[in-house]
Formats: structure tokens, sequence, C-alpha cells
């Protein structure tokens, strides 16, 4: 009985420790005012980045082609290559500081060990380094372009076809 008077009474200690705490060093939230934009300048258009990137990847040996956008309303372009396994992850990385020197784009976020990402405007760029294939078989390279905020996607992206009737 007492062993649980004495946890209960620390857990009430170590409560009323945490809340005067909190309340002490915590004050009313302070208005900073609107956020800043998340990127600066005009916002760039689809077409320019999928072929700025495309020429940056062919400069390193890599062909890419640029694959149908299926997220409606969203800025979002993929390219798809393939490359020899044993050179692809020098080709890309290459092509990243390419990119960096060459077209001004910055480097992007941290994701870790294996995923290169580049910024641009209101762009985001990220590849993975492809693992290694089954022999005989070329690496898939796949970068993948995001839009941050581009005001009109739709207008800045290619149109799909229509489909006709036969």
């Amino acid at each position: 009985m007492r062993r649980q008077r004495g946890r209960t009474a620390l857990g009430s200690l170590a409560a009323a420790v945490l809340v005067t705490a909190a309340t002490a060093c915590g004050g009313p939230f302070q208005d900073l005012g609107p956020l800043p934009p998340r990127f600066s300048g005009p916002p760039l258009p689809a077409d320019a980045v999928v072929s700025e990137m495309t020429s940056v990847l062919a400069a390193e040996g890599i062909t890419v082609a640029r694959q149908p956008s299926e997220a409606s309303g969203r800025c979002t372009e993929r390219l798809t290559g393939r490359h020899a396994p044993g050179t692809v992850d020098s080709a890309l990385r290459s092509a990243v500081e390419r990119a960096r020197s060459e077209h001004g784009w910055q480097a992007g976020p941290d994701l870790g060990h294996g995923a290169l990402t580049l910024t641009k405007g209101n762009w985001t760029a990220l590849t993975a380094l492809p693992s290694e294939p089954a022999q005989g078989i070329e690496s898939l390279v796949i970068v993948s372009l995001t839009c941050v905020d581009g005001g009109s996607p739709t207008a800045a992206t290619t149109p799909a076809p229509a489909p006709t009737s036969s």
C-alpha cells in the first residue's frame, strides 16, 4: 500500500513540475507576420525545367524521356531512362553538379544516403541512386520534378493529346 502511495505522490509531483515549467517558460504567441515566399522570382514553366534537366542528363550520357503527367492540376513531371549499371552513380552525381554549376540549380534538402535533390525557382528535382540491377540489365533512372507553387499548373505543363475515336 505504501509503495502505491509513493508512486502516486511521485507522479503528482512530476505532473506539477511539468505544468509549472510549461506555464513559466511559455508566453503568449507572438505574431511574426506572413511567411516568406517559398521561392523567389517568377514561377518556371514545366517545359523549361524538363528541357533543362533532360539536357543536363544527356550531357552525362543519360538519355531520359518525359512521362505523361497523370496528376491533373498538380505540378509534377517524371523523366525516366536507362543507363549502364557500372557508371550510373557517377553519371547522376556529375549531372547534379553540372545542373548546379551551369544552370543555377541549388542543393535541395538532404534526404539521406542514395537520394540527390536540387531546387530551382519553384521546382524540386529528386533522383535516387539506383540499386544494382540483375546482370545484363541497364539501371533504371528516374528523376521526379515537383512544382512548389506554380499559380496555374495546368498552363505550365504540356496538355495530354485528346483521345480520337475511330
